[in-house]
């Protein structure tokens, strides 16, 4: 199942921004949003991108190899 460029923007937002909330407020959704597209993007790839705790958030190896990867968009020119 293909990822969707609101996914890959919600998780490429959250790296930038360091936290769910602060994606939140730069994308101008909820904070519930994030987290489902983060979630959604997880399952279709298999894999954990954040380790996420209530006081920080960690890219894994696979979150590292995902943000740096090329895409056929720059994903942080649209947001």
């Amino acid at each position: 199942m293909k990822s969707t460029l609101e996914e890959q923007q919600a998780f490429v937002t959250v790296v930038d921004s360091g936290s769910i909330t602060g994606a939140a407020e730069r994308l101008d959704i909820t904070v519930s949003g994030v987290s489902r597209a983060l979630n959604r993007l997880e399952q279709k790839l298999g894999a954990t991108l954040l380790r996420r705790t209530t006081r920080r958030l960690e890219l894994t190896e696979e979150g590292e190899t995902f943000v740096t990867a090329p895409h056929p968009t720059s994903l942080r020119d649209h947001g």
